[in-house]
């Protein structure tokens, strides 16, 4: 199983969407976080039943992203949420599914989201991105520090890609995000390392 969550942003994408998440998915990545956070709760579950469905035909986990509503609606077992919606999040809507994720920015955020119920947590940005221009990144020390402080999986998030995934994992992460390569590679399986990647 490949150690790559992809997360998707369509307007990166230069084609057809859909047709790029059915390459993606084919490339089988360990999930897909469908982060489309700019669509109206119709649009996002008009999308979100059609991504579902091209990622059960590759037996790749979908993980709905903020819209909890529309996932419990459509089925989906797994949702990303920012932290602060995850703690507004009451216990009822959490039992609804199978894993919670949430997004990270301090070791005392990764701690916050753990007690909070996340069986994982995505920690970010760590290298230098175009999608955070003029952030500067929080760095391997940062990442490794996240990792020790909790006990659920850590996915480093921000300028991942295969050719620094290594170093992600020498830091304790289960693994690493990858959006803007993903969505903009002609051929995501060639460029997560083609069939050696999935393990």
């Amino acid at each position: 199983m490949s150690d790559i969550i992809c997360v998707t942003n369509r307007k990166l994408c230069g084609g057809d969407f859909l047709a790029q998440i059915e390459k993606v998915a084919a490339a089988r990545p360990k999930a897909l976080i469908l982060r489309e956070k700019d669509m109206s709760p119709e649009e996002y579950g008009q999308l979100a039943g059609r991504v579902m469905e091209i990622c059960r035909r590759y037996g790749i986990p979908c993980i709905l992203h903020s819209f909890t509503d529309i996932a419990i609606e459509l089925g989906a077992d797994a949702v990303h949420l920012p932290l602060p919606k995850l703690l507004e999040l009451p216990d009822e809507m959490k039992s609804r599914f199978r894993r919670i994720g949430a997004s990270c920015h301090s070791v005392s955020d990764a701690v916050s989201a753990e007690k909070a119920g996340a069986a994982y947590i995505t920690a970010g940005h760590i290298f230098a991105t175009d999608c955070k221009k003029g952030l500067p990144p929080r760095g391997l020390d940062f990442l490794r520090e996240v990792c020790g402080s909790v006990s659920v999986p850590v996915y480093a998030i921000g300028g991942i890609s295969p050719q620094n995934i290594s170093e992600v994992l020498a830091c304790g992460a289960a693994g690493g995000c990858i959006m803007s390569g993903l969505m903009r590679c002609q051929d995501p399986l060639a460029y997560l390392g083609g069939e050696d990647h999935v393990r």
